[in-house]
C-alpha cells in the first residue's frame, strides 16, 4: 500500500511540475538563453541518462555519433537535454524488453559560415501511434488510448513542453510512427559557431578542487534517488550523511560540530520543511560558526531562470536540476569549494 501511495504522490508532483512548465512557457516566463557550450557534452549527459533509465530493462540501446568540425557552439544546452531526454524517456517507455532504441547525431551546413545545424533523431521499436494520433502528439494532455495514462503513468504533457522548447530555440521536431512498429523523432537546431576559450571561460573550472574524503550532508526524501546519489558520491570517495527531510537537515547540521560538513546538497520537495525553508533555517542558526558559510546547493527537477532565482534568494549558492548528472554535481562541488 505505501509503495502505491509512493508512486502517486510521484506522479501528481511529476503532473503538476509539467502544468508548471507549461504555464510558464505560455505566460512568456521561459526564455532561449545560449551561452557558451561543448555540444557533444550534450550528448554524452543524455546518453548517461538514458543508461540509467535502461538500468533494469532488456532493451538494446544503439548510439551514432558523429564527431562535429567545432563542438564549440551558442546554446542553452538545459532545453536541449531536456528535450532528448524527454524523446528519449518516452522511447523506454513504450518500447517493451527485446525492443531496440536508437540515439543518432549529424551535423549539417548552416545558412552562413558562423552556423551549422545539428540532427538528433531518436528511433524505437515500441508501441508507435497511428496516423491520426501523430497529428495530435503535441497537443496538451494527448494520449491516443485512454487507458495509456494508467499503464505508462504519463502526464500527456511532456510532447507538448517538447515541442515548445524547441520552438523556444527556433528549431524542428517531425514525427513518424506506425502502430505496433514503432516511432521515429527528429529534432533540429540551428547553431552559432564560437570557440574554445569562451566555452571554458563558461565551465570555470576547478581542477584544483580534491573532492576525496569530502564531507557531503545530503538531504533527499526520495529512498531510491537517494540510494542512487549516495552510491555515485562515495565512489568519488567522498562521505555522505543522508537525512530524508528538510526539518532532519537542519537539525543534523544544528548538532553538529565545525568543520563536521564541507557541503550540503539539498533537495526542494521534502517534507516536513521544503529545501528553501531548510536553508533558511540553517543560514539564521546563531550557535554553529559556519551557518552563513557553507555551501548549499539545490537540487531540483526545476530548472527555470525564476526556479534558480528562488534557491539564491533562500541563501543557497548554486543549482543543480534533476534527473542529476554526476559530472555536473563534481564539477559544480568543486566549483563552490573553490570560492
Amino acid at each position: 500500500m505505501s509503495e502505491k501511495i509512493g508512486d502517486s504522490s510521484e506522479h501528481l508532483l511529476t503532473l503538476i511540475n509539467d502544468v508548471l512548465d507549461i504555464s510558464r512557457i505560455e505566460s512568456g516566463k521561459t526564455k532561449f538563453s545560449p551561452v557558451p557550450t561543448d555540444i557533444t557534452e550534450v550528448a554524452d549527459v543524455v546518453t548517461d541518462i538514458t543508461n540509467g533509465f535502461l538500468s533494469n530493462r532488456e532493451i538494446e540501446f544503439e548510439v551514432r555519433r558523429e564527431k562535429p568540425e567545432n563542438p564549440y557552439v551558442l546554446a542553452d544546452a538545459v532545453r536541449i537535454r531536456e528535450v532528448l531526454v524527454n524523446i528519449l524517456s518516452n522511447a523506454v517507455k513504450f518500447t517493451n524488453d527485446g525492443g531496440r532504441i536508437t540515439f543518432e547525431t549529424t551535423y549539417h551546413p548552416g545558412e552562413d559560415d558562423r552556423h551549422f545545424k545539428v540532427r538528433y533523431c531518436v528511433t524505437d521499436t515500441g508501441v508507435g501511434m497511428s496516423e491520426e494520433f501523430v497529428k495530435h502528439i503535441f497537443d496538451e494532455f494527448s494520449q491516443e488510448e485512454s487507458s495509456a495514462r494508467t499503464h505508462y503513468k504519463g502526464t500527456g504533457l511532456g510532447m507538448a513542453i517538447t515541442k515548445r522548447y524547441v520552438d523556444l530555440m527556433n528549431g524542428t521536431i517531425l514525427v513518424e510512427s506506425k502502430k505496433g512498429e514503432g516511432s521515429t523523432f527528429v529534432v533540429e537546431l540551428s547553431l552559432e559557431a564560437t570557440n574554445e576559450s569562451r566555452v571554458q571561460k563558461q565551465e570555470a573550472p576547478s581542477s584544483g578542487v580534491n573532492l576525496k574524503n569530502m564531507k557531503v550532508l545530503l538531504a533527499e526524501d526520495n529512498d531510491m534517488n537517494a540510494e542512487i546519489a549516495m552510491l555515485q558520491l562515495e565512489e568519488q570517495g567522498m562521505k555522505v550523511t543522508r537525512v530524508a527531510d528538510g526539518k532532519e537537515v537542519v537539525e543534523c547540521f544544528r548538532d553538529s560540530k565545525a568543520g563536521a560538513f564541507d557541503i550540503i546538497l539539498m533537495d526542494i520537495m521534502m517534507p516536513e520543511m521544503n529545501g528553501y525553508e531548510a536553508t533558511r533555517a540553517i543560514r539564521e542558526l546563531k550557535d554553529h560558526p559556519e551557518a552563513g558559510t557553507i555551501p548549499i546547493i539545490a537540487m531540483t527537477a526545476n530548472a527555470f531562470a525564476e526556479d534558480v532565482q528562488a534557491s539564491m534568494d533562500a541563501g543557497m549558492n548554486d543549482h543543480l536540476s534533476k534527473p542529476i548528472v554526476m559530472d555536473e554535481v563534481i564539477k559544480t562541488i568543486a566549483r563552490n569549494l573553490d570560492k
